[in-house]
């Protein structure tokens, strides 16, 4: 019986898959028939190595030419050539060998692995010459090379194919990985983000990117295990698989696989609903997979952070969508543009809630362990059936006074330190009971938060006073998401990081009740 796979490329007849060539078939297709050497990338567990091992067996059967996939992982962190490219030759020797491609075993034949700045060229030339279809060659993970041994890696193909009239080299070779080229670029030199004009690789015709299945792909990719088990998944819970995940492929399948083997335990006659679906997507960011640890890792970089902080603080101005470091993180999948293609937003709903998280975790560990902090508890705020959204809110601002520069010292988000700190709070108390949704988008310039407790909304918008508007502004942006959620009361906590104001002045409560609407303002 088939399965929903999250470890590793999939495999047909033993996982539920789609066809991964057809995110970006037709296009592959035109670039090899046209001799192009082109660059792949997407974000982690996208479904890159299973389109290329799919895509390398397709063409091999086709009988056209003769197809090859290369990892490069093993050569991460290996900066000097004449170590990295005599395993590289090694490497693609035995690619050849598995797939048991004419001649494999003369590609080394008579190769001067000394002469490493020209060995794997005139080996992948000469094994050519042997051929008699031409070769393509899909190289995985090529993002692992870095500094010397990528110059050289990259020289020796350019070589190669600005040579082909002469000398026969591949027809078309691919690079594929997370990154984009120029993020290859920018790990060649410490102090340097760049080569300057003098690319060793600026042959490339292409950089595509493999996207996120549909929402019609994931219901086709759910269908296959109705097909095969009867189990039905419910439509509202496949709207809602898409919505928390936009099609990341892992994501999609990790929800499945969650719900499939452990709620439900392989009991195929029960239907998945949206309820499961949302408790599998909790277990899930609670459980930090690999795949999220590995992602979420990656916050820890200036550069990342240089996007993911603006964008917690809806500070759209901050961010240059043209930078480097933009579409790095882009690429990374951590954020996506919205459909109207105005607002940062993180890449799905899921990875933003576990953003927050990550950043605020040991802030949460340490409200929940430090005995001083016991009297923040749910029942100290669950009044009449309603949460006092007042009386905690009053609370966090004295916490708020006491623990500030303390705390904030502690963030490597230093500007988005009141809004971690808040969050933390909040989901200090309303862990285990209550649900503390987010939307973070750059441009806004607040931070939207909605807590349900019991079947009820509160909806808060923070923000930081950036000057005599700000309140003002605030408050409307307060109304627009109140009508946005249905609510009739909403909550706008305003922090002032002025250091030439006293605490009496920053600490402050006022209601304003704009068209028979109630905002509760306070100042932090």
């Amino acid at each position: 019986m088939k399965y929903f796979n999250v470890a590793g490329p999939c495999i047909e007849g033993d996982h539920y898959m789609l066809d991964a060539t057809e995110r970006l078939h037709g296009e592959l297709v035109e670039l090899i028939d046209s001799k192009q050497y082109f660059v792949i990338h997407a974000a982690r567990q996208t479904g890159k190595t299973t389109l290329l091992i799919n895509l390398a067996n397709k063409i091999n059967k086709e009988g056209k030419y003769y197809a090859v996939y290369n990892s490069l992982e093993k050569l991460y962190g290996v900066v000097e050539p004449e170590i990295g490219m005599p395993a590289a030759i090694n490497s693609f020797a035995i690619a050849l060998e598995n797939y048991q491609l004419p001649h494999f075993g003369q590609f080394k034949e008579n190769l001067d692995m000394s002469d490493y700045l020209n060995a794997f060229g005139l080996s992948l030339s000469r094994y050519c010459r042997r051929l008699d279809k031409p070769l393509v060659i899909f190289f995985d993970e090529a993002d692992c090379l870095s500094e010397d041994m990528l110059i050289s890696f990259l020289r020796q193909l350019r070589d190669g194919f600005v040579n082909r009239s002469i000398a026969p080299f591949p027809q078309s070779i691919a690079l594929v990985g997370m990154r984009n080229l120029r993020d290859y670029k920018a790990r060649i030199r410490e102090n340097r983000e760049t080569l300057g004009t003098a690319s060793p690789f600026n042959i490339i015709r292409e950089s595509l990117t493999l996207r996120n299945f549909t929402e019609e792909e994931v219901k086709k990719l759910y269908q296959q295990h109705t097909d095969e088990t009867g189990q039905i998944f419910e439509k509202s819970a496949v709207e809602l698989a898409f919505e928390q995940t936009q099609g990341q492929p892992w994501l999609v399948n990790a929800i499945a696989c969650e719900i499939t083997e452990r709620q439900l335990k392989k009991d195929f006659s029960i239907p998945v609903t949206a309820e499961m679906v949302s408790e599998a997507i909790q277990t899930i960011i609670l459980r930090r997979d690999v795949h999220i640890d590995q992602l979420l890792d990656k916050l820890k970089e200036e550069r990342v952070q240089k996007v993911i902080e603006p964008m917690m603080l809806g500070e759209g101005g901050k961010l240059d969508r043209m930078s480097d470091d933009f579409n790095y993180v882009k690429d990374l999948g951590l954020i996506r543009l919205d459909a109207d293609n105005k607002a940062v937003v993180p890449g799905n709903p899921i990875y933003g809630e576990v953003i927050i998280r990550t950043l605020t975790y040991n802030q949460q560990m340490t409200l929940q362990s430090d005995e001083r902090f016991e009297h923040y508890d749910m029942p100290k705020y669950y009044k009449n059936d309603r949460v006092d959204m007042n009386l905690l809110l009053q609370d966090f601002q004295q916490f708020w006074r006491e623990n500030s520069d303390i705390w904030q010292e502690r963030y490597q988000y230093r500007e988005a330190a009141p809004h971690l700190i808040l969050q933390a709070f909040l989901q200090r108390i309303f862990n285990g009971g209550g649900d503390v949704q987010r939307e973070m988008a750059t441009g806004r310039d607040r931070l939207d938060l909605c807590i349900t407790y019991k079947g009820k909304k509160y909806p808060i918008e923070i923000k930081i006073n950036r000057g005599a508007q700000s309140v003002e502004k605030g408050v409307e942006q307060t109304l627009r998401y109140m009508n946005t959620l249905g609510c009739t009361e909403g909550w706008l906590v305003v922090f002032d990081r002025s250091r030439e104001k006293s605490w009496d002045e920053k600490i402050h409560q006022k209601t304003e009740k704009p068209d028979g609407k109630t905002v509760h303002v306070f100042g932090c």
